[in-house]
């Protein structure tokens, strides 16, 4: 048995998923059918880098029932999570990528349609939210979500956004077919609707909260973290084809592993190989991919990440959009994942309860000394240079960045961490708070500077001003 192929006890742990595991397959031609959404960037462990380093091949069994076994692997590629559940439905995909949102649409479609499916893992995901969000043009005077009441904000409708944009509603305490107008846009149309200024704002899922404000014409103003809700994005498969062929589930779920591990070690390398395949530009994969990313790319159904296939299903309830009784952990199943974790000999259990953002294993870009605190790191992506470069501070990389300014060194990105909630952020949008040390603090928003300011009796800062020295008296 070569290493590709399941451990003798990861084939014991399987032999109870299914008793159809003792059919012959031999001299068959078998489907793998797989749908994927390129440019939703954080399931690119579970698509793309799959694909295109043909990683799910190095899996699939070759040997007892499979030894004649011929595959026909099918890549199929959406823009949403909609049209994969219609393929499902029609019997033309087996594997399928979304978030919480249509992947419980997915479940009810499927299960009406007499073709029900699973959740088999999380391929990356916020326990608080982080990965929707809202934006409005950059010059719009809105700066949080209380501007908003009486305007008109878009949003795909059934998307994971659209269910943080009716909590982020819900909160503020606003009636959301009074209070505000939601029209449904998917992101193609928004982006222009924006420039054009036909909306006042746009929520959306992966990447466009970020990516919209990378290419210079939104303005992030929530981030889905406010709201303390926790979101996903992960791998549906057919329930009759998992219990017909559980070792070709695993062969899936182990290629996810390893592509997890590959951008783990190479961000920067694989940021950009996604970039080449979905025009999402390295930089703001780099956001989601790279350590302490505005995601984690946990695999793991943790507690937070059922209740929140859970709680789709009770929003598309009260939206009318679902009926009936739902049980998220009858949906999910979580023993092939824990077979794959077990053939690569990785502790499924341990993995369930680290909640940790990938690491920064760095140096000081500046001083060489080891970063051992991430509050207020900040990065620069040198434009040229392989590997982002990482700094303790704000202050540090605002001094190396005016260097790099008079060497005409260009740089793709400039990177921070929020103060309140650790994600990473893109600097030229942020907001900072000078202390009177003349220590930075970095935040998405101008009134939760505002706040740390009040508190610490520091100063607040655009990008443009974080970037002036301090003056000498807070040095």
């Amino acid at each position: 048995m070569t290493r590709h192929h399941l451990s003798t006890l990861a084939l014991a742990a399987l032999m109870s998923l299914s008793p159809l595991f003792a059919a012959s397959a031999h001299a068959e031609t078998i489907r793998v059918a797989i749908g994927t959404q390129d440019t939703t960037i954080n399931t690119a462990a579970g698509g793309v880098l799959i694909r295109e380093l043909k990683l799910i091949e190095k899996y699939l069994p070759h040997d007892g029932k499979y030894k004649d076994v011929t595959y026909d692997i099918q890549w199929k590629n959406f823009t949403s999570g909609a049209p994969i559940t219609n393929e499902m439905v029609a019997g033309k995909l087996d594997f399928g990528s979304m978030a919480d949102f249509p992947g419980v649409n997915n479940i009810v479609a499927t299960t009406k349609a007499g073709k029900p499916s699973l959740f088999i893992n999380v391929l990356s995901g916020s326990v608080h939210g982080s990965g929707n969000g809202i934006v409005v043009p950059t010059d719009s005077p809105v700066q949080s979500l209380d501007d908003l009441k009486g305007k008109t904000i878009s949003v795909p409708f059934a998307s994971t956004a659209h269910g943080m944009l009716l909590r982020a509603v819900a909160a503020q305490g606003w009636d959301p077919d009074k209070d505000v107008n939601i029209i449904t846009q998917a992101p193609e149309v928004a982006g222009p609707a924006l420039q054009a200024r036909k909306i006042d704002a746009h929520a959306d899922f992966v990447p466009f909260a970020e990516l919209f404000p990378y290419r210079g014409f939104a303005r992030k103003i929530y981030d889905g973290s406010q709201a303390d809700a926790p979101t996903l994005h992960g791998t549906l498969v057919g329930k009759a084809y998992a219990e017909r062929y559980p070792e070709i589930v695993v062969a899936y779920l182990r290629a996810v592993i390893e592509a997890n591990r590959l951008i783990d070690a190479e961000p920067e390398k694989y940021s950009e190989l996604i970039a080449s395949v979905t025009g999402v530009e390295p930089e703001v994969d780099y956001l989601f991919h790279g350590p302490l990313g505005l995601q984690t790319r946990d695999l793991t159904w943790k507690p937070e990440y059922r209740k929140a296939v859970q709680t789709s299903f009770d929003t598309l309830r009260l939206m009318g959009r679902a009926e009936g009784n739902f049980d998220a952990n009858a949906v999910i199943d979580d023993r092939y994942l824990r077979a794959a974790f077990k053939a690569d000999k990785l502790d499924y259990d341990a993995a369930l309860r680290n909640y940790a953002q990938l690491p920064l294993k760095a140096n000081d870009a500046t001083t060489g000394k080891p970063i051992s605190r991430f509050e207020r790191v900040a990065q620069i992506w040198v434009r040229g240079e392989a590997k982002v470069r990482s700094y303790a501070s704000p202050e540090d990389a605002f001094d190396a960045l005016a260097k790099l300014q008079r060497e005409n060194k260009p740089v793709r990105a400039f990177y921070v961490q929020d103060r309140d909630s650790g994600i990473k952020l893109l600097g030229h949008q942020a907001w900072f708070a000078r202390d009177k040390q003349g220590q930075l603090s970095a935040f998405l928003l101008k009134q939760q500077a505002q706040t740390w300011a009040d508190k610490h009796g520091a100063q607040v800062l655009d990008f443009a001003g974080a970037r002036q020295p301090a003056p000498l008296a807070a040095r």
